[in-house]
């Protein structure tokens, strides 16, 4: 994925062409948002920068890469010559990854040549998108989960193709996860490792009791059994119990059950009825079967008794809503020595964009989040009390009632490099756990949200509607 020719290919005829029209020197900016939050949510919680900033820097072609492109007899060799000492020198802003962010709000501004900006554009955009919508609906199911339990990332099998694999599980992780499946993702990423058994296991055995001790014998301090294959509270949970028994006797403790099917509520109820009659109320409850936000905020109303959730395919695919809609426009270019503001005017209201370099102003009272301003960047920082405006809609502006504003941001990048070291994705993942405590709860629901202040500035507004009144 760090290869330069991981784009569409009309960005690489849009870069041929600049180098022909003599713009391949000009200055550019542009800027990657997204329009819509998915699921019907009302937040986002930013992921995939990190790896963005590393294709960046690493960013050149190969003699092969060029010897292909070379082949399409698309391109000249002026062009092609070009290419070979091709690197990103440009600059970005970001805003830090693990931030909660909102509709039409830059996530990242990158300032580069029209080629070098144009190039990355689809890069971007597929570890942006992706990336962002899994750590949200990863941040969906932890809040649905409550502080009182752990969710589990187990979508390895179902994700889409390795490398979506690899990023679903970084980015469950960034959401708020504890641990993953995914063996690669615990090595390369250092989140921690988990798993229990599969039916297989205990098929492959003359009973299930033997199966049971089998895996305890061999994991005696940290064995999780799957309950069931046969009858979950005829035998599975039985066994367990035996086996629990057992390792007692022996000096250790069994670990947890894993529920895979049926009632989950009821089973979960009656399990742990079971367990604590038995003497074993520190046996962990884990459950799984096709899990997401919203079933996991059902079974918990109905009393579950989980203390564990393994979600999976609905997680790491994001099934209800597959795609983020993240975009990346050209909102300012640079001609002599004057920035031209660029607008995109469509007559669909929901496709324009808002023009010009920006920042995104967080507004704060008490150490909560109040609402965002979207301004300019050679614009003064907000003062308490400053109006927004609808980003698409001529609506009465909204008033923020703040105490101050931080700029969210940062210039993480400049003639391509890192202006600093890359955090620990512990830390990327803690930031999004304290910037979702310092939302508006209501913003949390999943049925029918609070939906976050978030506007545009006095300035941009006006900047926007020039605009547009010169194009009509």
């Amino acid at each position: 994925m760090q290869s330069p020719l991981f784009t569409d290919f009309y960005q690489l005829t849009m870069m041929s062409g600049y180098l022909e029209a003599g713009k391949d020197k000009q200055n550019s900016v542009f800027e990657l948002f997204f329009r819509k939050i998915p699921q019907q949510g009302a937040f986002c919680l930013l992921s995939g920068l990190e790896p963005a900033l590393e294709y960046l820097e690493n960013l050149q072609f190969s003699d092969e890469e060029l010897g292909y492109l070379g082949s399409l007899k698309m391109f000249n060799q002026a062009f092609l010559d070009q290419l070979k000492g091709f690197r990103f020198r440009g600059t970005v802003w970001a805003i830090p990854e693990g931030t909660v962010v909102m509709p039409h709000q830059p996530l990242l501004r990158i300032e580069a040549s029209l080629p070098e900006a144009q190039l990355i554009e689809s890069a971007l955009l597929n570890m942006i998108n992706f990336n962002t919508l899994i750590a949200t609906k990863a941040a969906r199911v932890v809040q649905a989960a409550g502080s009182d339990s752990q969710v589990l990332e187990f979508g390895l099998r179902r994700a889409q193709g390795p490398d979506g694999a690899m990023s679903a599980s970084r980015a469950a992780f960034v959401g708020g996860c504890v641990a993953t499946s995914n063996s690669l993702a615990g090595m390369r990423y250092g989140i921690p490792v988990r798993g229990t058994q599969a039916h297989s296991w205990i098929m492959s055995f003359g009973d299930e009791l033997e199966s049971f001790r089998a895996y305890a014998h061999r994991y005696p301090d940290s064995a999780l059994l799957l309950v069931d294959t046969y009858d979950t509270l005829g035998s599975g949970v039985p066994n367990a119990i035996q086996v629990a028994r057992e390792l007692k006797e022996r000096g250790h403790k069994l670990a947890g059950i894993r529920l895979d099917s049926g009632d989950l509520a009821q089973l979960s109820i009656a399990a742990r009825h079971m367990l604590d009659e038995a003497g074993f109320p520190e046996v962990r409850i884990v459950a799984s079967n096709d899990l997401d936000e919203f079933l996991v905020e059902s079974l918990r109303a109905q009393g579950a008794r989980i203390d564990t959730w393994g979600v999976g395919t609905q997680l790491v695919t994001s099934k209800q809503d597959p795609a983020l809609g993240g975009v990346y426009k050209l909102v300012s270019i640079q001609e002599g020595d004057h920035w031209r503001p660029c607008m995109k005017i469509s007559s669909n209201p929901g496709k324009a964009t808002s023009p010009g370099v920006k920042q995104i102003h967080r507004g704060l009272a008490d150490g909560q989040f109040v609402g965002d301003v979207i301004a300019l960047a050679s614009e003064n920082a907000p003062q308490p009390g400053t109006s927004i405006h609808d980003p698409l809609y001529v609506t009465p502006p909204r008033q923020l009632e703040a105490t101050h504003f931080e700029p969210l941001l940062e210039k993480v990048m400049e003639n391509g490099r890192r202006t600093r070291p890359a955090p620990a994705l512990t830390e990327i993942r803690q930031r999004g756990l304290d910037q979702l405590a310092r939302l508006p709860v209501g913003c949390l629901r999943l049925q029918n949200p609070h939906l976050y202040p978030n506007g545009l500035s006095d300035e941009l507004y006006e900047l926007r509607r020039q605009l547009l009144t010169a194009r009509a």
